[in-house]
């Protein structure tokens, strides 16, 4: 009979090794009654979604400082909004965000909603989301499962029912460790678990705290869990990204639509990415074709593409699109796969 994981326990390792996060009230700060910000901790579950902690500190750092508060957020311009979150990916993400922080300025008076029924009504914030601020910001006994507690999970009662077919079982087991009290700090501590002892391929399980009770380090498969299905291979997609550059040096840029795929975000003007896209210029010119192409995996497809570079007098205009003069353009504003477009072309000339 294997003893229960104490949360108590937990909680005494978080005390001592709770990692340190531009966003988090950490727990010495939380005993001494202060309290986290909802907006901050709101911004970083959003960023944190599908992503690293090591690449969204810069990123929570720069929109944290130019936008210090929810109603900072909601007066702000998309074009800047979607600009500074230009290489984070998944960038429904971004509009969802600036949707979020409007709903919470206008209807809300800029103060988030504590419970998770309400949290959960707002743009963007799903489940898991608003789970993690219920409990981070506002102390309420939520069961937040992440990557990391479903690992940790897996491993302590020795589970292995694939992914994602696991995942109600592995929340229901979550769900009966959550403490009523200190739960915010439970929350992080399990995922701090995770991320740093209870690792996916090298756990330090002689440093765990739940090393007396984890199921599967006494059995000796915590390497295999936890299972998951086995994943089906990503189709192809292909396309052609167009590149003007007007003798003055302006360049043709277009924002894209605000749904679909980089919906509202700054971009070269392209095909549409398909089996076989028709050709799609947006502004007549002679056409050379690089002999190299763009190569970007998005979440559901990998994309190959031709790069077609002109350039085109002042008095040229365009059929979509705009020219950008070349002093306002900034390459750091472009989502990745476009910023690798212009790395394409810029290496050519360097050649």
């Amino acid at each position: 009979m294997h003893e229960t994981p104490s949360p108590n326990t937990l909680l005494d390792w978080y005390d001592h090794n709770a990692r340190k996060m531009p966003w988090r009230i950490g727990p010495a700060d939380r005993a001494k009654g202060i309290a986290p910000d909802p907006y901050r901790i709101w911004l970083s579950e959003v960023m944190l979604q599908q992503t690293t902690v090591a690449a969204v500190r810069e990123y929570f750092n720069r929109f944290s400082t130019r936008w210090p508060t929810v109603v900072d957020l909601a007066n702000a311009n998309d074009a800047d909004v979607m600009a500074e979150w230009a290489g984070l990916g998944y960038y429904a993400r971004a509009r969802n965000l600036l949707k979020c922080a409007r709903v919470v300025a206008n209807d809300y008076d800029g103060i988030f909603p504590t419970s998770y029924d309400q949290l959960i009504k707002l743009p963007g914030i799903g489940p898991y989301t608003a789970a993690a601020i219920a409990s981070i910001a506002f102390d309420h006994p939520e069961t937040v499962v992440d990557g990391n507690v479903e690992r940790v999970i897996a491993r302590l009662f020795d589970i292995h029912t694939p992914l994602p077919i696991a995942k109600p079982e592995l929340t229901d087991k979550a769900k009966n460790l959550t403490p009523q009290i200190r739960a915010g700090d439970y929350a992080q501590a399990i995922m701090d678990l995770g991320a740093t002892i209870c690792t996916p391929k090298k756990p330090a399980c002689g440093l765990c705290p739940w090393r007396t009770c984890c199921r599967a380090l006494d059995n000796g498969t915590a390497l295999e869990l936890p299972k998951k299905l086995p994943k089906t291979p990503k189709p192809t997609r292909v396309g052609v990204a167009y590149f003007v550059e007007r003798v003055d040096g302006a360049l043709l840029l277009e924002t894209r639509p605000e749904t679909g795929l980089l919906g509202g975000m700054l971009g070269w003007p392209t095909t549409d990415w398909n089996d076989a896209p028709l050709p799609a210029p947006p502004i007549q010119a002679e056409w050379k074709l690089l002999n190299a192409e763009v190569r970007h995996t998005f979440t559901h497809f990998n994309l190959r593409l031709n790069v077609h570079k002109a350039y085109v007098p002042m008095d040229r205009q365009p059929t979509r699109g705009l020219f950008v003069e070349r002093a306002d353009f900034q390459p750091s504003g472009l989502p990745t796969v476009m910023r690798k477009v212009f790395d394409l072309v810029h290496e050519g000339k360097k050649r």
